[in-house]
């Protein structure tokens, strides 16, 4: 049986909050760390560093290598990677409007790759509402989620602030992981072979 979770993936995790006090780098740092022991490339997209503006114009609507800088680096990014892991905080039973313009951006880039939605929030459902939502959005980009999701209640309890989760979190996105970097592998392996248009 071909094990397609073994080889080398490249994967963007893009973290949707730009608040203040905002507690999805920790999730976000967790599933880094782990991929990264797994010897895979690990690109982080956050959208307080990038400061993209509220989207007017999305990236294909601009002229060729006319593009501003961010859109250009993260559209070559976007390109290159195998999967893309959304984490996701939940806002009023929604997702965070800064993840919804990070998205936004960018269509064709996504295409024909899996995404994995690892969502958290400070009370007991783990931000389940908002990945719900989450998941019709990404399935309209072209980049439908894995039928799994790794939903962190109590975020602030769960991974402290060294990093250190519990051991139903550690367990939990372990099985996440396998499953995701299996839908990556294979859809890699059909990408090879041609995709529809």
């Amino acid at each position: 049986m071909l094990q397609l979770t073994n080889a080398k993936r490249s994967i963007a995790v893009l973290l949707g909050s730009v608040r203040r006090d905002r507690m999805g780098t920790r999730a976000a740092d967790l599933v880094v760390r782990e991929l990264r022991d797994r010897g895979h490339d690990v690109h982080l997209v956050d959208p307080l560093k990038l400061q993209l503006p509220l989207l007017d114009r999305m990236y294909k609507e601009h002229p060729a290598g006319e593009a501003p800088e961010k859109l250009e680096s993260l559209a070559q990014l976007y390109r290159s990677v195998d999967g893309f892991l959304i984490v996701s905080a939940e806002y009023n039973h929604g997702i965070p409007p800064a993840l919804k313009n990070l998205l936004d951006h960018f269509l064709e880039e996504y295409f024909w790759r899996p995404s994995g939605i690892v969502c958290y929030s400070a009370g007991g459902f783990g931000g389940v509402r908002a990945a719900m939502q989450l998941r019709m959005t990404l399935a309209e980009l072209g980049m439908p989620s894995i039928p799994s999701i790794l939903p962190i209640p109590r975020i602030a309890e769960t991974i402290g602030e060294d990093g250190v989760a519990s051991e139903i979190t550690v367990r939990s996105m372990n099985r996440f992981l396998d499953e995701f970097l299996w839908y990556a592998g294979a859809l890699a392996q059909a990408r090879m072979d041609g995709t529809p248009y």
